[in-house]
């Protein structure tokens, strides 16, 4: 199922509902067929969510990879947190310099 965020300060936003409800919960909330993220909610949110990538970063810090000989050739390595929510917090970072709410639903 895909989940579609939408703000008046930048372009909708599609992803999965597994993401959504991680993204969401690390900035206390919950998901529903629709929600918001009032405006002043929105500084408090961004700092969880940067908190959240930064513990991300430590976990798998850049460069660092499984061996080439320990995995398939054609297989990728899996995104972590931080690279699947610097989109997320782009949103957010427009919508907090307009004073737009993000507003989502399926």
């Amino acid at each position: 199922m895909l989940i579609t965020f939408k703000s008046h300060a930048a372009q909708d936003l599609i992803m999965m509902k597994d993401l959504a409800i991680t993204l969401l919960g690390i900035i206390g909330k919950h998901m529903g067929e629709r929600g918001v993220i009032m405006s002043e909610e929105l500084p408090h949110a961004i700092k969880k969510l940067e908190a959240a990538v930064q513990d991300a970063k430590k976990v798998h810090p850049a460069g660092a990879s499984v061996h080439a000989d320990a995995r398939d050739e054609d297989e990728e390595e899996p995104l972590h947190l931080g690279q699947r929510a610097y989109p997320f917090l782009d949103m957010l970072r427009a919508s907090e310099k307009e004073g737009a709410n993000v507003m989502w639903g399926v």
